[in-house]
């Protein structure tokens, strides 16, 4: 070979050598690259396969013999915490200690995940008066809000914290650690739970993405927090939450119990015998004298001399003020928060363009995946739907919730209601009460064996037994029970109405209204002896399947569970059971095939066990 050839055939040896080592470099790095994108796409499908449709729910592996539900893989983050931290709130002039003034201060206890430096994690937040709660001289405080709680607290710390999430817990004002007088449900709560909110989406560890969650109290919190929210409140999870205080105490106009006095009895909890017993708001006076006047004169303005109450309806000011989403979470067998304040607050949030889920079961004022307290209930109260009741993908519904709306992955969770029947089938709705349902009105003067006239007193009732079902129906919605009343010579009355399956002898579900709140509502007006009236009573929430030939029958009596007796219970009203008086149930189509139908992940053992379609 010539000595040019040469030094050309080495020159193109040379450029493929270069050539062969450029492309194993590139594929190097593109190998770096696919590498993690893989490892990436590996973790994220660990996660995302946990979005699995409801109707494949079922057949989840998931653990299914603890109390309560959990992720199927456990985070890998350790943890730090508590650390303890207090809030300076700027109170209106209004809302200013009336006794013994000190500075504002929310105390905020701090769970964080050891994540990498630079990195920013959301938080889970819960905020309520239990921190701390009792007296020292008689049982003792329960645990302060550096200890995380049973409810909530425990729960994210063991499911969420180790996945990059942090927990918060915060003491409402009046109660452990955080100082100021406990304005409860007020306006001075309310704006110190959203300085809370609002310092802890400012932190450097924090991403900006704050979510609140909590039961009953510290559900309402969630209300009370969106009502003139902090634009780093993303979203709110209310589990029996209530709406506003009369709402909670008053349906219809019709009296709770602890309606009285129940102010004083948060008052009593949360103090002890040191300075701060001096701490008084303005609204503790007026508090414990609004059931009273709003029981005994309401239609001459016992209800409205005070703004006392419209204080205290949160979910006005959320539909008009918040923009972040809303997980509702109910039982309808809650006696302690009705589900009423669920439905239909649904569908108005929605028509408001808050993106909205709900979740209602067949379960009492407990978490969604309480297996043991689900268990405890007796029928016609929620046990003729156990265990289905028990949703043990709950950490999974809460964790594709939490990761859209706190850290922005994977796809916006839908918006729709999940709810059952009284016999334990869970079925998806888009809205609830459905939008495709129909009503059927019956008079009440096709009534079998009812004298048509019956006086209902504190020593009298009626019973309402309706034609037999000539094919099945599957009430889902609020019925109606419209009953012209009689005055017996005192200007007030009040009637409870307890709807029964006749074949079963089952309790389906309740209503009840003063006949002062006769066109249902928060307005009272007067009431004339010996007048004619049409009460337009509406039952708490329902969805129940009966079968032809069954029959509903309806007790009507004075006064029924947990509700006081009107002041005109010795002498009653007079029940005209014509064809003025009507009775109307909502019905929905849902054939065994129907699409909307699922079967909810079984937290027993066998899930041969599971009630099917």
């Amino acid at each position: 070979m010539a000595e040019g050839e040469e030094r050309r055939e080495f020159l193109r040896l040379n450029i493929a050598l270069g050539a062969t080592i450029a492309i194993v470099v590139l594929f190097m790095f593109l190998a770096s690259v696919w590498g993690s994108g893989a490892i990436q796409n590996e973790n994220e499908n660990a996660s995302s396969s946990w979005n699995v449709p409801l109707q494949d729910r079922h057949k989840m592996d998931l653990d299914y013999t603890g109390t309560r539900s959990s992720l199927p893989v456990a985070g890998t983050y350790n943890w730090t915490g508590p650390s303890e931290y207090f809030v300076e709130v700027d109170l209106p002039a209004s809302e200013q200690d009336a006794g013994y003034p000190e500075p504002a201060l929310m105390h905020v206890a701090l769970w964080l995940p050891d994540v990498p430096e630079g990195q920013t994690v959301p938080v889970i937040a819960t905020i309520h008066p239990y921190y701390d709660f009792g007296t020292e001289v008689a049982d003792g405080d329960s645990n302060p809000n550096t200890v995380p709680d049973g409810g909530v607290g425990a729960w994210v710390l063991d499911q969420f914290v180790p996945h990059g999430y942090a927990l918060a817990q915060v003491s409402t004002f009046g109660s452990g650690k955080s100082t100021h007088c406990q304005d409860v449900k007020g306006l001075g709560e309310q704006v110190g739970i959203q300085a809370a909110v609002d310092w802890l989406g400012k932190q450097e560890w924090s991403n900006g993405n704050v979510g609140l969650m909590g039961k009953s109290y510290a559900g309402t919190t969630n209300w009370e927090a969106a009502q003139n929210p902090s634009e780093h409140l993303k979203t709110i999870v209310p589990i029996s939450g209530s709406i506003g205080v009369q709402q909670m105490f008053y349906r219809n106009g019709s009296s709770e119990a602890r309606a009285v006095g129940y102010d004083l009895a948060y008052q009593g909890a949360t103090s002890d015998m040191t300075t701060d017993d001096l701490r008084v708001c303005s609204d503790d006076i007026v508090g414990p004298a609004m059931p009273v006047t709003t029981s005994l004169a309401a239609e001459a303005f016992g209800a409205e001399w005070s703004d006392y109450w419209e204080e205290r309806y949160h979910l006005g000011d959320v539909i008009e003020n918040y923009n972040g989403s809303v997980y509702i979470v109910w039982g309808l067998q809650d006696w302690n928060v009705d589900p009423y304040h669920a439905f239909p607050a649904y569908q108005m949030l929605r028509d408001a363009g808050i993106h909205t889920r709900a979740i209602s079961g067949q379960w009492a004022h407990n978490y969604v995946d309480q297996p043991d307290r689900h268990g405890e209930l007796g029928s016609g109260y929620g046990g003729e739907a156990y265990p289905n009741m028990t949703r043990m993908d709950w950490a999974i519904e809460l964790w594709n919730w939490f990761e859209y709306y706190l850290k922005d992955l994977g796809e916006e969770p839908e918006a729709h209601v999940q709810i059952q029947t009284h016999d334990g089938m869970w079925h998806v709705e888009e809205t609830w009460p459905p939008e495709d349902l129909t009503w059927d009105l019956a008079t009440l003067d096709t009534a079998l064996n009812f004298d048509p006239v019956g006086v209902v007193s504190a020593t009298s009732s009626a019973t309402i037994l309706m034609p037999e079902l000539t094919e099945d129906v599957h009430i889902s919605g609020l019925p109606t029970l419209h009953l012209s009343v009689t005055t017996r010579g005192c200007n007030g009355g009040q009637i409870f109405a307890t709807m029964y399956s006749y074949a079963d002898d089952l309790r389906l579900g309740h209503a009840t209204m003063d006949l002062r709140y006769r066109d249902g509502g928060y307005d009272a007006k007067a009431v004339v002896p010996f007048q004619t009236y049409t009460m337009l009573m509406e039952f708490n929430p329902l969805d129940v399947r009966l079968q032809a030939g069954d029959s509903i029958r309806i007790e009507l009596t004075e006064s029924g569970e947990d509700y006081l007796p009107s002041t005109c219970a010795a002498i009653g009203l007079t029940v005209n059971l014509d064809e003025s008086s009507t009775l109307g149930l909502p019905l929905v189509d849902r054939p065994v095939n129907d699409d909307r139908w699922f079967l909810a992940p079984p937290w027993w053992d066998d899930p041969n066990n599971a009630v099917g379609l």
